[in-house]
């Protein structure tokens, strides 16, 4: 079982940075691959970004791709999404989600441990 904690949203303004963060409680975090995926109301639930479990590949949804950032650090249990140049369609609530795979995946349903989320809102 793997308990995952994220922290860091909040509200911010357009053109702004926020960090996230998310604590995983699993004694073996360097070996799940870890991602975050992000809901806005009415919508489906959306990748935005996942991460090996070494930490050299990563995957980018189209929407964020040079804009945010996922990193790991692995002594930490902990995964980052650092997001810059924030607009008002990133609003949502960002998860984090955990897979005991080998293979980085983009699909919410190859994950099988998630966060409780934490709200990020963009203001123009």
């Amino acid at each position: 079982q793997v308990q995952l904690v994220e922290s860091g949203g909040g509200l911010v303004q357009a053109g702004g940075s926020l960090r996230l963060s998310c604590a995983a409680s699993a004694r073996t975090f360097s070996r799940y691959v870890m991602g975050w995926f992000r809901q806005a109301p009415g919508k489906e639930r959306e990748f935005v970004a996942a991460i090996s479990w070494p930490g050299r590949t990563t995957y980018y949804g189209n929407s964020v791709k040079g804009r945010f950032t996922i990193s790991r650090h692995n002594v930490k249990n902990t995964v980052y999404l650092q997001m810059n140049s924030l607009n008002p369609e990133d609003t949502a609530v960002y998860y984090c989600a955990a897979n005991n795979s080998p293979v980085v995946h983009t699909r919410t349903v190859d994950y099988d441990y998630w966060g409780q989320g934490t709200q990020v809102t963009v203001s123009s």
